[in-house]
């Protein structure tokens, strides 16, 4: 089976290569757990394969045969700018490499369109100098935006969705929760013919149990990131929560929470120290 890398080399030796062809997959963390350095990761590592392969071979290694990098790295978020995006994934790794990737990384912002109802004042969330942080195009359901936006880039691509969690603040005023379970579920299904990975994030303090099983439910795979306490010290552990057609193919030894590091290369997996 084919895969597309998510970049983070000890998940993807984990998982045979990466992600199947057509995944989506649920990045689902509590604040600061690594989380959100994931998807930085994962974005600029995939970007940088194509922009610099030494730094590539650095910092990740050899991709498995079975593997295809996507064509493109698109990154989609509904409240953040350009400035806020580059400026945190550059803080979050070594700057050479956080560069490296941004050059290929294809940035969109939906704020007009997340805050344009709000009481949000509008000189906050529009940046009248530049296109290359909005997305163009007539007021409408955030669903039905995002859905636009992945029907013209999601083919054969890495496609990160920064967060879920902004489409759950929104529940009562643009759209219901039933909306964003729907939402998932069909993106799956059509994900499956475009044939990239699709990576959504999510802060899982902001649903109930009851929302976060039905998201694991209706995704391909999900990846849980959480704080765990080993006597007074934190550390940030990673769990392969679900993966449809993939965790039975992984040797059971594997199948453990792991301990992760933040550091230069972004977000990493420890090879030594796992938390059963």
């Amino acid at each position: 089976m084919e895969r597309i890398p998510f970049g983070i080399s000890r998940l993807d030796i984990t998982l045979n290569g990466g992600a199947p062809r057509g995944s989506v997959v649920l990045i689902s963390g509590e604040s600061g757990a690594g989380a959100r350095e994931f998807v930085y990761t994962a974005a600029v590592m995939n970007a940088t394969a194509h922009t610099d392969e030494s730094l590539f071979d650095l910092h990740y290694g050899q991709t498995a045969r079975n593997t295809t990098l996507p064509e493109e790295i698109h990154y989609i978020s509904f409240t953040e700018s350009y400035d806020q995006f580059a400026r945190e994934v550059e803080l979050s790794m070594e700057k050479n490499l956080a560069q490296a990737g941004l050059e290929r990384i294809q940035f969109q912002s939906v704020a007009d369109s997340y805050f344009r109802t709000s009481p949000v004042p509008r000189d906050w969330y529009v940046d009248e100098s530049s296109d290359r942080t909005r997305y163009p195009g007539e007021q409408q359901n955030l669903v039905n935006l995002t859905g636009d936006m992945l029907n013209e880039r999601a083919e054969n691509n890495l496609v990160v969705i920064d967060s879920l969690s902004d489409l759950v603040s929104a529940t009562g005023e643009q759209l219901e929760w039933p909306d964003i379970v729907y939402f998932v579920k069909g993106l799956r299904r059509v994900a499956h013919e475009w044939g990239g990975l699709i990576l959504l994030h999510v802060d899982h303090e902001t649903l109930t149990e009851t929302e976060q099983g039905q998201l694991i439910d209706s995704c391909t795979g999900s990846l849980i990131f959480d704080w765990s306490t080993g006597g007074s010290v934190l550390a940030r552990t990673l769990m392969l929560r679900s993966f449809r057609g993939i965790l039975s193919q992984i040797d059971e030894d594997e199948l453990v929470k792991f301990e992760t590091d933040l550091g230069d290369s972004g977000f990493s997996i420890s090879d030594v120290r796992k938390i059963r």
